[in-house]
């Protein structure tokens, strides 16, 4: 092991060395922690005589447990199979196949995946008598899996219920388990919660356990939910050999239930915790860190620390203001071809967006330059499922015979006409020679129908005579697309779910808005057919050469762990990113690590780009620079044709000095418009604001929200 810790720079080895007591490492980005977790372990196995089995190591993913346990194995040989190296999950699951007796279950239990557990739910709602067109089932499991995730039952949320709608999710939640139990099933948050609610009430099995776990060392601990805190520290005791490593500038997850708080808070659970900072990256230009670290230093929320190489300074950053979404694909597309251009390879490449509807206007440019590209963590703009569905409509409309488009709008949004109805459709159509689009509008001659279907067809019917009557008529596109997302209840659906996945397919459909409105603007004859056609051929594939690898899309959730030799980070705008959603403290720093993350995935070049104007909604609004633009140090900024590339940061630099705002102040907001103050809290630092284009009220943090006053 000697000459491995050669390979080692001092932070790492000290952190591979300390074995005995609760150990904190604080791992920078590209700061080499996968080297530190593998040889600590080998360090143990090699050097101290642990035996391997005696070992528990937790990721995150299976890919990073796959990998980590491949790594141990070139190092210490076979007996790395010994390790358990693996998800918290997995690792809960080879427990309780093992104590199911004591935690109530059959030692064969299943496990419910997500469609699964939405099957069950859609059951509870029929037994509970609830319309799940006025709560949707999926943000109820949004709700209860958050509920597990902090350890608290079904008795236990309907005795903390507040309110009428609490109660309704409780109910739900006592049918739900009730049922998940009667079928020997558990679903993937039972399986945090039932572990740790056995451990910790039953002495035997935890004493089984603690005593076989003599070292746990958990990676991404910035990353850990209350359940998986409270099941390591139940693991963890009495020996306290605990290694957490992570970084809470790298903190991204709360809304999936993660609390950096577990990581900031280390040494308060633990204090005689020693503490290493690994600093020095080995991915990014020093530049690049230095950018980054000045982002990421205006959060308040942190430990101190700051990122360092020793590769060298490199090229400056890149900030460039665009006029439009458009403007900004085709410089995304530029950056793109001078990086090939010098020798960087396609898959060296990668374009980061906020929210998945950004990604749009770029693919469409990259089809047109015919690069190849990738969507990574979702399908590309218009295969994603609530495009295709809106889009079906737009099709039957325009061709009632399109069989494959009828069959998918008569599932979206559901409403009761599932496959059976379909097969009665197609049949009377075959019986009256009609096309099967037409045929819906025939309900009364169909056989076999309920009056809900019956009354479904028609609206539908309705709808599909309206669009495309509005089409021979000439209305603009986007109007179509809007009166086809409203008409068909495609937009409610979504609003009633109201779980962060539902909020991005609202943007998605309101990207297909824009989409239209682009369309008609610049065709030489606009029309419905026209549209159909030109969305048909943006999404093949084959109009992209693929010989030479490919770009990689993605939002910057999906970018963690990943580093690229060029980035390129989009929409660097306020009300964008940051998100419109975080207009409090803790939202902002969160959105704030984020930037950092996506910065630090950039191994050589770091383009940011930024539009005056954006698309929303079909109509255009203007944008204000991000804020986090400003926190990037002057000398950090490449100059362009001999001039400081600085507009992004006039804006952002203005709004330091905030506007006192009082009630009546007419202000305008970069995402919800115009609106009017309705009350001022916290001597000024908190505005509620009524919205004049959905009448909602809002409570803002002045200083931080995209927002002026105008007037």
């Amino acid at each position: 092991m000697a000459n491995l810790l050669d390979d080692l720079n001092p932070p790492q080895r000290d952190a591979v060395m300390h074995t005995e007591g609760p150990l904190l490492v604080l791992a920078g980005a590209g700061s080499g922690k996968t080297r530190v977790l593998t040889y600590r372990i080998a360090h143990l196995i090699d050097d101290c005589g642990v035996a391997p089995w005696a070992i528990l190591a937790i990721t995150f993913t299976n890919k990073a447990a796959a990998e980590m346990r491949e790594r141990i194995t070139g190092l210490v040989g076979p007996v790395a199979r010994d390790i358990w190296a693996s998800t918290f999950h997995s690792a809960c699951v080879r427990i309780l196949r093992r104590e199911a007796d004591a935690a109530g279950y059959r030692s064969d239990f299943a496990i419910y995946d997500t469609d699964d557990q939405l099957r069950l739910m859609r059951a509870c709602f029929a037994d509970e008598e609830v319309d799940p067109k006025r709560v949707a089932p999926r943000s109820v499991l949004a709700r209860i899996s958050d509920a597990k995730n902090r350890l608290i039952d079904a008795e236990a949320f309907v005795e903390e219920a507040d309110g009428f709608g609490d109660e309704v999710v409780g109910r739900l939640y006592r049918r739900y388990a009730a049922r998940l139990q009667a079928a020997g099933a558990m679903d993937f948050d039972d399986l945090l919660m039932v572990t740790t609610r056995v451990l910790e009430s039953d002495p035997q099995v935890r004493e089984r356990y603690q005593s076989r776990f003599a070292y746990i060392l958990v990676d991404e601990y910035q990353d850990t939910n209350h359940a998986q805190y409270r099941l390591v520290r139940v693991l963890a005791e009495p020996q306290r050999n605990i290694c957490a490593v992570g970084d809470d500038d790298q903190g991204i997850y709360s809304w999936r239930g993660a609390d950096v708080r577990n990581i900031l808070d280390f040494e308060r659970d633990y204090p005689d915790t020693h503490v290493v900072a690994l600093e020095q990256n080995y991915r990014s230009t020093g530049t690049i860190l230095r950018a980054a670290n000045a982002v990421v230093a205006r959060n308040r929320g942190r430990r101190p620390k700051a990122l360092w190489t020793d590769q060298g300074d490199g090229e400056p950053l890149h900030v460039l203001a665009c006029r439009d979404e458009h403007d900004e694909a085709r410089t995304v597309l530029a950056e793109i071809e001078r990086a090939r251009a010098a020798g960087t390879s396609l898959d060296q490449i990668a374009v980061f967006y906020r929210t998945n509807a950004q990604s749009r206007s770029i693919e469409d440019q990259l089809v047109r330059g015919r690069i190849a590209y990738a969507v990574v963590g979702g399908p590309r703009f218009y295969e994603r499922a609530e495009v295709r569905d809106a889009l079906a409509y737009l099709r039957v409309a325009a061709n009632p015979a399109d069989e494959i488009a009828v069959a998918r709008l008569l599932g979206a949004p559901k409403r009761g006409l599932g496959p059976g109805c379909l097969v009665k459709l197609s049949l009377c159509a075959q019986t009256h020679g009609l096309a099967i689009g037409d045929a819906i509008g025939q309900a009364d001659l169909i056989a076999g129908l309920n009056q809900s279907q019956r009354a479904a067809l028609a609206r539908t019917a309705s709808l599909l005579t309206e669009v495309a009557d509005a089409d021979a008529a000439g209305m603009p596109l986007s109007g179509l697309v809007a009166m086809v997302i409203e008409r068909s209840g495609l937009r409610a659906a979504l609003v009633i779910e109201g779980t962060l996945e539902a909020q991005g397919r609202i943007e998605n459909l309101d990207e297909l808005e824009n989409v239209a409105a682009e369309y008609h603007a610049n065709a030489p004859e606009p029309s419905l057919q026209g549209f159909l056609e030109e969305v048909a051929l943006q999404s093949d594939a084959d109009l992209v050469d693929q010989e030479h690898g490919q770009v990689t899309l993605m939002t910057v959730h999906n970018a963690k762990g990943l580093e690229f030799d060029v980035v390129v980070m989009t929409g660097m705008e306020d009300g964008i990113f940051p998100h419109a959603r975080a207009d409090e403290p803790d939202s902002l720093e969160e959105e704030r690590r984020l930037c950092y993350v996506g910065m630090t995935r950039a191994r050589r070049r770091l383009v940011l780009t930024h539009a005056e104007t954006r698309a929303i909604h079909g109509g255009r609004e203007y944008r204000l620079p991000s804020r986090f633009l400003a926190e990037i140090p002057r000398d950090a900024v490449a100059t362009r044709e001999g001039a400081p590339v600085r507009e992004a940061f006039a804006g952002a630099t203005q709004r330091s000095a905030v506007v006192p705002l009082e009630a009546g102040d007419t202000v305008l907001h970069a995402t919800f418009g115009e609106g009017i103050v309705t009350g001022v809290e916290s001597r000024g630092s908190l505005v509620r604001v009524r919205f004049s284009r959905d009448g909602t009220e809002r409570r803002l943090m002045a200083g931080a929200a995209p927002m002026r006053k105008v007037g």
